[in-house]
């Protein structure tokens, strides 16, 4: 779950691209992007996350819906809970009946639903243009994205809709050959949420064990 929290979790605050030393043509579509999501106030999306091993072969999948609010962001699948208020990030497993309490790092290089569809990257990554081609019947730009210090993963190929400007999709590759896929579907811009979306209140789950891991 890690893996879906490092997709769908490069930090949430719109910090300057490193220009100098990052490749124009990604610039161009990632700064529209940005562009775009800016001047939305909210966003609702829905997503399918695909697991597969070195070989290729699945490891099965995922879907679900979330939502975000400038750095604030919550993702909700079968079983779990992902919920972020910018400072404090909460992992809510139902079946168990527990939720990890943590604090949110805005300056990790996780990539969190905010940052996602930002398009803003910082100094931690390296981006490059990687081509056009067709997903799902739609043509894309494609973005590489590498980390600098390339401890948590390889690279990521974030895939960015040619006629409206935004994240439809990508995979991030780890260490071992697994890969790491999701698809973006159902982009609703300036969403209904309310500030209770963003937070996790334990007085309305009652019988639900708090991990403190601060």
């Amino acid at each position: 779950m890690k893996k879906l929290l490092s997709l769908l979790l490069v930090a949430t605050t719109f910090i300057s691209f490193q220009s100098q030393a990052q490749d124009a043509k990604a610039k161009v579509v990632l700064d529209k992007l940005s562009s775009k999501v800016k001047s939305m106030t909210s966003l609702k999306a829905n997503f399918v996350f695909t697991m597969n091993d070195a070989k290729g072969a699945s490891k099965g999948n995922k879907s679900g819906t979330f939502l975000m609010q400038g750095n604030k962001f919550r993702v909700n699948m079968t079983g779990q809970q992902i919920i972020c208020d910018g400072r404090t990030l909460w992992t809510y497993l139902v079946s168990d009946k527990e939720v990890q309490v943590s604090n949110y790092d805005a300056n990790s290089q996780s990539i969190s639903p905010a940052k996602l569809f930002s398009g803003s990257y910082t100094k931690d990554y390296k981006y490059t243009y990687g081509g056009a081609k067709t997903v799902a019947g739609k043509s894309v730009d494609v973005i590489e994205l590498t980390p600098v210090n390339g401890k948590s993963f390889k690279k990521i190929l974030l895939y960015v809709d040619q006629k409206t400007s935004m994240v439809n999709g990508g995979i991030m590759y780890d260490k071992s050959g697994s890969s790491y896929g999701y698809t973006i579907s159902g982009v609703t811009p300036n969403a209904k949420v309310a500030a209770t979306d963003f937070t996790f209140d334990a007085k309305k789950n009652p019988g639900v064990e708090v991990i403190d891991l601060r």
